[in-house]
């Protein structure tokens, strides 16, 4: 993409190469590179924001949208689908778990898409599946975001699990926004 290089200063010395390693110097282990998922340069340094179709996650996403504009960057909507984990038996072999994805991302998209309140920032939706907390951090340190932005939780399962934006708060590595 045009206008995205990154150019070293000439004074930042390189590290040399140690002969004992198998890996170049600067060379990331081969487990860190692979796990690694590949985002795409217009998206750094956006703005993260968890989505379900909810009351509040729509309010988080319209403050989301705000604040990637006056940031002048790119909105990065995140969907935690929840995945139905199903026991396969085949025959003595120990079970397998299935993830089956539900399609409420494809809807969310389609709705996404249509909305007029989008056309203002450039955005992505991106999919994902497990723990909440843990994904939005992923995709934050993925994406190098600048922060995320979640709706608070009302109600019973919120108040004896504790909130996805408590926990958020807690363990993220970069700024959290809680809208009410």
């Amino acid at each position: 993409m045009a206008g995205h290089e990154f150019f070293e200063p000439a004074d930042r010395k390189r590290p040399l190469a140690d002969p004992t390693t198998a890996e170049p110097a600067g060379a990331e282990p081969l487990g860190a590179a692979q796990s690694r998922r590949p985002c795409d340069p217009a998206f750094r340094h956006g703005v993260v924001v968890g989505f379900d179709g909810s009351t509040s996650s729509e309010r988080a996403l319209a403050y989301a949208i705000g604040m990637a504009r006056r940031f002048g960057s790119a909105l990065i909507i995140v969907h935690v689908a929840n995945r139905l984990p199903t026991t396969v038996w085949a025959g003595c072999e120990p079970p397998v778990f299935v993830d089956v994805p539900d399609h409420r991302t494809e809807v969310l998209g389609l709705e996404l898409a249509c909305a007029d309140y989008l056309t203002e920032v450039p955005w992505i939706l991106v999919e994902r599946g497990g723990d909440i907390c843990h994904e939005l951090e992923e995709v934050g340190r993925e994406y190098e975001a600048d922060a995320i932005v979640v709706g608070s939780t009302h109600g019973l399962v919120g108040r004896l699990f504790g909130s996805v934006a408590g926990r958020l708060a807690k363990r993220a590595q970069r700024p959290v926004v809680v809208i009410p």
